[in-house]
């Protein structure tokens, strides 16, 4: 995964007439805590965390006191109707260091002609790996799975270096048959009276 780098801003003012006036400015307030670092607070380009945020883990690069961090989003406030980034909280992470993310889970493939659905039971797979080698995604394939298929967290090929953060036998995703529509039931049962009849 690449680093996004941010310009962010020393945030010196507090309280809702500071953000809105931030907001206003394109800037999304935020702010950066861990390691035991006093909790730093900054204004962040607003278009930019936005673009950064669609990459799911993005591992952001901010200055913090005139040195560059790597911080990964932890918690995001959207405005409720337009969906715009309210508030961040960030994480400081370290080279080297493992954190617990969750990644989402994709699939490729065509399962068993039938009509079955997959479900999925787990959308995203908490694993474990280093702050600057996060996996944006992991795929499974599901090609000719039938009803009553189901794959399990330890079934799952993880990248290199990355582990898993869930117990092994967490069922992730399941195929489930395919189900007869009430309309077709009562056709059934029709057609099967007037036989009798």
């Amino acid at each position: 995964m690449s680093e996004i780098r941010l310009a962010a801003e020393p945030r010196n003012e507090f309280g809702k007439g500071a953000a809105r006036r931030a907001r206003r400015a394109g800037f999304v307030p935020g702010v950066v805590y861990g390691h035991g670092h006093a909790p730093v607070h900054l204004n962040l380009p607003g278009h930019d965390l936005m673009m950064a945020l669609k990459t799911p883990n993005a591992l952001l690069v901010v200055p913090i006191e005139g040195k560059d961090e790597f911080v990964l989003p932890k918690a995001v406030q959207r405005e409720a109707i337009k969906r715009t980034i309210e508030h961040v909280d960030l994480l400081l992470v370290k080279r080297g260091e493992k954190v617990t993310v969750e990644i989402p889970v994709l699939t490729e493939g065509e399962l068993a002609p039938g009509g079955n659905l997959v479900e999925h039971v787990l959308n995203t797979l908490p694993v474990e790996a280093e702050a600057t080698h996060l996996p944006e995604s992991v795929t499974v394939s599901i090609e000719g799975l039938e009803a009553g298929a189901s794959i399990l967290a330890g079934d799952i090929a993880l990248p290199k270096g990355t582990t898993l953060a869930v117990e092994a036998d967490a069922v992730v995703l399941q195929v489930i048959g395919a189900q007869a529509s009430q309309a077709d039931a009562d056709a059934e049962a029709a057609a099967e009276a007037a036989a009798e009849a």
